[in-house]
């Protein structure tokens, strides 16, 4: 595990892959599979010693509290002025998703159907997403599960690349989109997270707390009076949380829960996810091109999933 914990902090420091997440992720590996080490909860000479980092994962990640917050920040950095002045955008953002359906089915050959959905749910290339769906399923395999939807986020310019290069030709992958921005008022601005909350509560109420947070950071950013809670939510808030959310992952990295024959199946149906999301929107946007007369980028339909800014 310590091996691991070296190779996540050096693609972090020297590949610049999601340093911020992959480098708090491999030093607590290292820190959590010392011999009776202090970081994680441990029963010593009959008595349990409770651990910082243990503590840390009860107080913030088995209440789902640090994705959440995360969310806000997430929120306040999102601009969806150009969704709004070009809505069929948002339907490759549904297409984006097949590679979830797929690997749900694929992994529903290994696991249960809880572990299985929770490892689906790596193609949402969305880290806290896949914490707050793997706490509520009640998945055994929380770390494996974070390291590889934060390791493929990172990987995603290398993963699409391929897979859209197999997908489209030459021509299509030079068809150029004219971009014609249009206003989008500050009451449409507004108006978007509040609506967007109100539908999500009303279709999938166990959804409010994920989209509902990360709404409220975009209101935060899109009301115009807290210019100072926006910055604070994009850059303090979210860098803090993301510091102890990444330490803590580690904290369900011991060596005897980690080093499994499940651990390398969820890393291989992780990257199948990834792969499958991006042919999914690719293939969805030549699809739609057999019936527009201004032609759709078929690249466009990659970055429908949610590893931004990277896809």
């Amino acid at each position: 595990m310590w091996a691991i914990g070296g190779i996540l902090i050096y693609l972090a420091i020297k590949k610049d892959m999601e340093p911020t997440l992959l480098l708090p992720i491999g030093f607590g590996a290292i820190l959590v599979n010392f011999p009776f080490s202090g970081a994680v909860t441990q029963l010593i000479n009959g008595s349990l010693e409770e651990g910082a980092l243990s503590v840390l994962y009860d107080a913030g990640i088995s209440n789902e509290l640090f994705p959440l917050i995360l969310f806000i920040g997430i929120g306040a950095m999102i601009d969806f002025g150009p969704l709004l002045s070009n809505p069929k955008l948002m339907i490759f953002g549904a297409a984006a998703q097949f590679g979830i359906f797929f690997t749900l089915c694929t992994a529903s050959m290994f696991f249960d159907l809880n572990d299985a959905a929770s490892i689906a749910v790596i193609g949402a290339a969305d880290g806290p997403t896949s914490i707050v769906v793997a706490q509520k399923l009640n998945s055994s395999y929380l770390g494996a599960i974070m390291v590889a939807a934060y390791s493929y986020m990172a990987l995603v310019p290398i993963i699409q690349p391929p897979v859209i290069r197999l997908l489209t030709t030459k021509k299509e992958r030079m068809i150029r989109m004219p971009y014609k921005p249009k206003e989008v008022s500050q009451t449409t601005r507004i108006l978007f997270p509040i609506v967007i909350t109100i539908i999500s509560g009303m279709v999938a109420p166990a959804s409010v707390s994920l989209v509902g947070f990360l709404m409220f950071g975009n209101l935060i950013r899109e009301c115009g009076v807290l210019n100072s809670l926006s910055e604070t939510a994009q850059k303090t808030l979210a860098n803090l949380v993301t510091i102890f959310l990444g330490i803590t992952i580690a904290s369900k990295m011991q060596a005897e829960d980690f080093l499994k024959k499940e651990t390398l199946i969820i890393l291989g149906l992780g990257l199948v996810a990834f792969i499958f999301d991006t042919a999914g929107g690719v293939i969805f946007a030549k699809v739609l091109n057999l019936f527009l007369k201004e032609k759709i980028n078929p690249m466009i339909g990659a970055a429908g999933i949610s590893a931004f800014p990277m896809s």
